[in-house]
């Protein structure tokens, strides 16, 4: 276990100290938000996204360490096991070395050389393989193998199965094997062409592709692996086979030997057969895998900021989910989500419809004090857009805002839309989905599959388990970085609180639906299922605006209270003030007292530090610091747009060639990666990231196939 915490230290670049007690935490069964959050003293505030690198990184080696014992219990168990082989077990350190080390001992189906050992050629192959000066002619030396009752009939049976087992042997050495993989990674190339030159497909670019590949992009990998699958492309991994054989017969030939040009043919027999299709298919793996955690990563960096986007809270909402047949369908809902009305009209069905439509619309905004107005981006979005911006001139104040509607259908289908609204259709569950993301995009988002959402690429060619992981992280630190209402927030957010359960979650409802709503933290302990270790978890992250003891509605954790108290007093403050709005200088004051307040207080300098900012704000939503979304009067269409036109627009997707930009003409415009800056960057996620306001200008307009090309380099913020 030293060894591991070691290991990690230097990996993650952190304290031993710090990784044993992060370690142990999770043993403990603590909650890597609740950790992040609430054990900054033992950790060294690390961040959520080290903690959780940290926690991936501690099961692969314990993995690793699981294999390594069966592995050397198996090869014990055949009484094979040296204690140099133990060594180079205990030494190995990844799981493909482990194997390597393993693969001469491990139950093979039947092969050549076992056929070639049941014929008792075993003696023949190792007098052959050990190459002395003095060894016979080989011809004479295998004709004392030659048995026909074992079905050697011929001397050159004989040394052909000499020649299988040595061959075998070539490829199960762990050192050769390493040596080969190292050179293939680094020499080989990736081809790709068409399976049908004629057939025109989404992967022409493929076509005639040819790329080293250590400088392949996971991008390409999983495009070429898809189009493989669906038959379009045929992939090659291309080796100079000479470079390859070279290193097999330097591992194994010995100059001069009477053997040494039999040993040079089973060498490549060895490699040809045997070692490179083995290495390729182990490479393509690779590869695969490297551009599955690339998307995956790429994923879950691109969720964080949508779920965080700035919310528009407590204005009155009209949801429009566009449509062509059957219709946009209306929702309008109050500051909390709650529906309020709904409505269905025809605004591509003619100009009448239209003018209907408006009239319909115009009397809800004025019945209700609609604010604000949320348009999904699917189909017939443009149409409505425009329609809207008709309807605006009629109700001066009003502003909309195009909405990525990704997964609302989902959303709007699933057993949770049913249970939320049973008196709706699908449709217009759908509408209020909308609504509700521009009010509170994280409250919203959470109740939809992330696969669903749409801020990725290639999410349905990635391992499922692995992304959904790798998001479920994402959502639920973003839910605990904003923490929750305990007396609002739906089942589905509460189920992403540290410490709670979707059991724990639906309890939590109940109890506020049967005693009215939580006046208190300490009531949490008083729901079913939810016991102090879970309590301990999810207190802090819960907020109780309805409570007396002011704190409830911060992010202080209950075993902080104390502190909190005693930093007030410190400081020449109480709770009262708090409550109050009367603590402007704490900040100020706190710095005064920081060197004795952690002895006085009992408690951390970094706990302390965040009091601080808890106390400052109560009830704050960090979200709400990030600049606000656009909110348009106007609209814009693609033949409006000209070169060189400055415009702003919303980050909608950041992928390894560029970034998608919302300019609002409903085509999302591309900004590739050579034109997000002036400096070289690897990734566009180094300068944007999803939901970011941008300033870009327009390179290109192409209408007919519905592509807009932009720039950010030189555009003034």
């Amino acid at each position: 276990m030293d060894a591991m915490i070691t290991l990690l230290a230097r990996e993650l670049g952190q304290k031993e100290e710090y990784v044993n007690n992060v370690v142990s935490l999770l043993d403990e069964g603590n909650t890597i938000p609740f950790i992040a959050r609430y054990r900054k003293e033992l950790h060294g505030a690390m961040d959520d996204t080290t903690l959780r690198k940290l926690e991936e990184r501690l099961q692969y080696l314990r993995n690793l360490e699981q294999r390594r014992q069966e592995v050397k219990k198996s090869i014990d168990n055949q009484g094979k096991l040296t204690e140099e082989l133990s060594a180079a077990i205990d030494g190995a350190s990844t799981l493909a070395e482990v194997e390597d080390l393993y693969r001469p001992y491990k139950q093979k189906r039947r092969t050549r050389a076992t056929v070639a050992k049941e014929k008792g050629l075993e003696p023949l192959a190792a007098a052959i393989f050990a190459q002395s000066a003095d060894l016979p002619d080989l011809q004479e030396l295998a004709k004392a193998y030659i048995d026909e009752e074992k079905g050697v009939l011929t001397a050159e049976e004989a040394l052909q199965g000499a020649s299988d087992i040595i061959a075998e042997q070539i490829s199960d050495d762990a050192e050769i094997r390493k040596t080969l993989r190292t050179a293939m990674q680094q020499r080989a190339e990736a081809g790709a062409q068409a399976a049908d030159a004629e057939a025109d497909s989404v992967y022409r670019t493929y076509y005639h592709f040819r790329q080293p590949v250590s400088r392949l992009q996971s991008h390409q990998v999983l495009a070429m692996n898809r189009g493989e699958r669906e038959g379009f492309l045929k992939i090659s991994l291309d080796v100079d086979r000479d470079a390859m054989l070279q290193l097999v017969r330097r591992a194994v030939v010995i100059p001069g030997s009477p053997a040494m040009e039999f040993v040079k043919n089973t060498a490549a027999d060895s490699y040809d057969r045997l070692i490179a299709p083995s290495l390729e298919r182990e490479l393509r793996s690779m590869l695969t895998e490297k551009a599955n955690e690339s998307a995956i990563g790429n994923f879950a960096l691109n969720l964080r900021p949508l779920l965080m986007q700035p919310p528009v809270k407590g204005k009155v909402t009209m949801g429009l989910d566009p449509g062509y047949q059957h219709g946009c369908k209306v929702a309008v809902v109050d500051g909390t989500g709650k529906v309020l009305d709904t409505a269905v009209v025809y605004p591509t069905f003619g100009d009448r419809k239209k003018q209907e439509a408006i009239r319909t619309l115009l009397g809800l905004i004025r019945r209700h004090g609609v604010q604000h107005i949320a348009i999904g981006n699917g189909t017939a979005s443009r149409e409505t857009e425009a329609m809207t911006v008709e309807l605006l001139k009629q109700a001066p104040g009003v502003s909309y805002m195009i909405v990525n509607e990704a997964g609302a259908s989902v959303y709007s289908a699933s057993k949770l839309a049913a249970e939320e609204f049973p008196q709706f259709d699908v449709n217009l569950r759908s509408a209020v989905s909308i609504a509700r993301r521009m009010q509170d995009p994280l409250a919203e988002l959470v109740k939809i599959d992330p696969k669903a959402i749409g801020v990725g690429q290639y999410q349905h060619d990635v391992p499922e388990k692995q992304l959904d992981e790798a998001l479920g992280g994402v959502v639920e630190d973003c839910v605990n970085a904003v923490g929750v209402d305990v007396n609002t927030a739906s089942p589905s957010l509460l189920k992403q609180v540290a410490g709670l359960t979707a059991v724990t979650a639906k309890n939590i409802v109940a109890y506020r639906e049967e005693n009215g709503p939580f006046t208190a933290r300490k009531q949490l302990l008083k729901v079913s299922k939810l016991g102090p270790k879970a309590y301990e978890q999810c207190a802090g992250f819960l907020r109780v605006p309805e409570s007396k003891q002011v704190l409830d509605n911060t992010g202080v954790h209950p075993e902080s209270y104390a502190a909190a108290e005693k930093l007030l007093e410190l400081c020449g403050y109480s709770l009262k003030d708090v409550q109050e709005g009367k603590i402007g200088l704490l900040p100020q004051k706190f710095k005064l007292v920081e060197s004795k307040a952690a002895e006085a207080c009992g408690a951390g300098l970094p706990t302390l530090q965040d009091v601080v900012k808890e106390l400052m704000k109560p009830g704050r939503d960090p979200r709400d610091e990030l600049p606000p979304p656009i909110l348009r009067t106007d609209v814009l269409e693609m033949k409006d747009l000209k070169a060189g036109m400055v415009l702003t627009g919303t980050v909608r997707n950041v992928i390894d060639f560029g970034v998608f930009v919302d300019i609002g003409v409903h085509q999302d415009g591309l900004v590739h990666i050579s034109q997000v800056c002036n400096k070289f960057i690897k990734h566009p996620s180094e300068v944007v990231s999803v939901g970011d306001i941008v300033k870009v200008a327009v390179l290109e307009v192409d209408e007919k196939r519905k592509r807009i090309s932009l720039t950010m380099k030189g555009v003034k913020e």
